[in-house]
């Protein structure tokens, strides 16, 4: 075993958490990623005094954090601090009216009967349906390999196979939602967490109604310091696990002795390895890093990519009260804004604005007179069409006068500017059409067409990422890393329920 060598493509959360398993399993593990910092999407900038994340601002199920540090014999508190948020978030509504959602069941409860007072109830009811599925649904979907045929044959795993329709996968988001509350400003809310994982609520199946009990059931956090700190620590946890990290080196191709991998060719150099762990976009690496099998390549390249992104980082003099640390502004017809999106691939008219502002609970990301803004809208994956320097201008000027007609003029007190288009993405962290959640879920066959962890046209390839299975958000992705390492240690000899199974209790 320890001679093993293992080498691991791209510093996201994924390749991240798989490289730490690996190398505490006693295999030599070396990676490589192409910017001068790891943690792919999730990212950090600095622009004088203020300081912005750039990938993830919210963070769910902090239990799949705190089981990769104790695989590690490590204690997650000594390294992070986990601190829950509420409000969850702040809504705006396009007739003016607002709510504060919150994981206290009686305080959201609450928040919405008295904005729909019909509604109260339905709540109740729509959040024991999500918790349904998530019962249903965790352990086979998140927390297992569902690929691996003899894994997926355990009884319990088929006896949930034989209940699928009790996850709702038959009905879209937006009519199951629908279903239970009477309020368009409640459905439109409640629809939103598709885009959870890049996704269109009038499209993707009801089964991801699972991701607003994550949040209202399970509880949203902040990380104390920034979202970024999380791969600061995962960074030492690395190094104490004796990984090698190689930062600003780009793996050009991954090599191959016939039918199986034998490393990677990074600056021009052969880096021999027994098995290769790819956190590299999937769809990216079957077209740019590995060479024959254009079956496969095309295979991939039908498959829809999920929302991209514009995101403006504003730091802002002065202090804004009538925001949360979390906000969301939402269009006056949210079926036209993903119409645009997905069916014509346009930049929405009216898109969608979400703000992050760690400086209400983090004082040194911002001057004492000021606040540091994520600004982010969804957007259409790349196509050629788009002009993206004339599209930056427009939604530019209408994010402005929409803040404006919330009294929040800020025009003339934009200190700070750093603004990222899906080009940028595709960029900067080779996403597939600068999508940044991998692959959509638009479709009732997701959960089984997402790519698999282990590849099926090279031994010793695996797979981890948003891009892979179980899917993306910080959660899903050190999932994949997991579920990815397992099946690399599987392959020496050890019991695969030894890693992988329900030992992260949600």
């Amino acid at each position: 075993m320890e001679n093993k060598r293992v080498a691991v493509i791209g510093g996201g959360l994924g390749a991240l958490s798989g490289a730490i398993r690996l190398a505490r399993m006693g295999f030599s593990v070396h990676l490589f990623e192409k910017n001068s910092k790891i943690g792919g999407k999730v990212n950090e900038v600095v622009l004088g005094a203020y300081r912005f994340d750039t990938g993830a601002s919210l963070l769910t199920m902090p239990s799949v954090i705190d089981e990769l540090f104790s695989f590690a014999n490590a204690n997650r508190s000594d390294y992070l601090d986990f601190v829950p948020v509420d409000p969850i978030c702040r809504y705006f509504f396009a007739d003016d009216s607002t709510i504060d959602t919150s994981a206290d069941k009686a305080k959201m409860k609450a928040a919405i009967s008295r904005l729909s007072p019909t509604d109260g109830e339905a709540y109740e009811c729509f959040l024991n349906y999500a918790e349904r599925i998530h019962s249903l649904t965790a352990e086979i979907f998140m927390f297992t390999p569902i690929h691996e045929f003899q894994k997926l044959m355990k009884l319990r795993h088929m006896q949930t196979l034989f209940r699928l329709h009790q996850i709702d996968p038959f009905r879209t988001v937006h009519q199951s939602v629908s279903r239970f509350f009477s309020d368009p400003r409640l459905i439109q809310l409640f629809d939103r967490y598709a885009t959870y994982n890049g996704s269109d609520p009038f499209q993707a199946p009801a089964t991801l109604n699972i991701i607003p009990y994550v949040e209202y059931g399970l509880g949203g956090y902040y990380i104390k310091g920034g979202i970024y700190r999380l791969v600061d620590a995962l960074e030492t946890l690395a190094h104490e696990q004796g990984v090698h990290i190689h930062t600003s080196v780009k793996v050009e191709k991954i090599c191959q002795d016939g039918k199986r991998v034998s490393g990677v060719r990074a600056n021009g150099q052969k880096i021999p390895a027994d098995y290769v762990l790819c956190g590299a976009d999937v769809v990216i690496a079957h077209n740019e890093l590995i060479d024959g099998h254009p079956n496969q390549r095309k295979r991939l390249n039908q498959l829809e990519p999920s929302l991209s992104g514009m995101v403006f980082l504003w730091g802002i003099r002065g202090k804004y009260p009538q925001l949360a640390h979390h906000n969301i502004i939402f269009s006056s017809d949210y079926g036209a804004e993903f119409r645009q999106i997905f069916k014509h691939l346009q930049v929405p008219a009216e898109p969608t604005i979400y703000i992050a502002i760690t400086s209400k609970v983090d004082s040194a990301h911002a001057p004492a007179c000021g606040e540091n803004w994520f600004v982010l809208l969804n957007m259409p994956y790349l196509t050629q069409e788009q002009m993206w320097d004339k599209e930056v201008v427009r939604v530019r000027n209408f994010v402005l006068k929409k803040l404006k007609q919330l009294n929040l003029d800020i025009e003339n007190r934009i200190e700070m500017e750093q603004i990222y288009t899906p080009q940028d993405f595709a960029e900067l962290y080779a996403s597939n059409q600068g999508s940044i959640y991998g692959i959509s879920s638009n479709s009732k066959t997701t959960a089984f067409k997402r790519p698999p962890n282990r590849s099926r046209i090279l031994d010793g390839l695996y797979f981890a990422g948003g891009s892979v299975h179980p899917g993306g958000g910080i959660p899903l992705v050190m999932l994949s890393g997991k579920m990815a390492a397992t099946l690399i240690s599987a392959d020496n000899g050890l019991k695969i329920d030894n890693i992988v199974g329900p030992q992260v209790q949600v």
